[in-house]
């Protein structure tokens, strides 16, 4: 393998997996609020197949925006080691190959378990790790980036850990996914608005690029609202804790909101993505003590 493990490590992007993280163990709470069990073995692989595709997709985007020219030494975001030349273009599509593969292995017990439509999940998945900047559409070029984290890592993630863990579709699994999604999307968009003067001089057309800074603001500031009206649902539904505890998360969101809001993309918005990716795990952690609550009635 060349380069140092730390240029592997740096490709991988270890704080993009709370975006993985969060919708499995969001999904699994809610699967236990709603049957009063779950399984650890399932959990598992599911969390470790969700990572390993997350971890592909980042080694593909490494690759092809190195191929596409969309990473310049204006860049404002972490080194990208193909573009540095830490990593070799050819070496590191094929780790992102090999991670695809290490989640088809983990997805076998969830096929075994819950059959084709774990397939009907996974086989698009595993394509737009690649074609979320590969391929003859690639979303991310086509201000599609967005509508591909909203749905895959919120709506499909927890609605299919839900799915895995009780062998049922359930209406909670959609709001929930909506919630997660909207702050994955947020992630999403902090991300574009902080490249969009590199993305526009590389012709990449996010919707930062497409529609401009001041909705790309609006954007992350609405996504932020967006996933904490939904828990009006739980209070409708008479989980009072679930529908307050979570939103916790409006004071990283409001710093993250006023952030973008008051400076220009910069290096400073790494900060703020990070704090992002806080939010989600904050989420996830806040919606398991809330369900806890709920379960002993307090």
């Amino acid at each position: 393998m060349n380069g140092s493990l730390k240029s592997w490590i740096l490709a991988a992007r270890p704080k993009t997996l709370p975006a993985a993280v969060a919708p499995v163990w969001a999904g699994c709470v809610l699967a236990w609020i709603l049957t009063g069990e779950w399984s650890l073995w399932l959990a598992v692989c599911t969390l470790l197949s969700a990572s390993a595709i997350q971890i592909a997709t980042n080694f593909f985007n490494d690759a092809v925006d190195h191929r596409k020219g969309a990473d310049t030494a204006a860049r404002l975001g972490p080194t990208r080691v193909t573009a540095s030349g830490m990593l070799s273009e050819r070496a590191v599509m094929w780790i992102a190959g090999g991670f695809l593969l290490i989640a088809c292995v983990l997805a076998i017990p969830l096929i075994a378990a819950r059959g084709w439509p774990i397939l009907a999940i996974g086989l698009p998945s595993l394509y737009f790790s690649f074609g979320y900047t590969g391929g003859p559409l690639p979303l991310a070029y086509r201000g599609l980036g967005e509508l591909f984290v909203m749905l895959f890592f919120g709506l499909i993630a927890v609605t299919g850990t839900t799915f895995v863990q009780t062998g049922g579709w359930h209406i909670e699994a959609l709001v929930l996914g909506l919630q997660i999604g909207a702050i994955s999307t947020a992630l999403i968009g902090i991300n574009n608005l902080r490249d969009v003067d590199e993305d526009r001089s590389t012709n990449k057309r996010t919707l930062a690029v497409r529609m401009g800074k001041t909705f790309a603001r609006v954007e992350i500031v609405a996504l932020f609202v967006l996933a904490l009206c939904f828990g009006g649902y739980w209070w409708w539904e008479g989980l009072r804790w679930m529908a307050l505890l979570p939103t916790a998360v409006a004071i990283p969101g409001a710093v993250v909101a006023v952030g973008v809001c008051k400076n220009e993309p910069s290096a400073r918005y790494n900060r703020y993505l990070a704090l992002c990716g806080m939010s989600l795990l904050l989420f996830a952690l806040l919606f398991q003590v809330a369900a806890i609550l709920e379960k002993s009635g307090t």
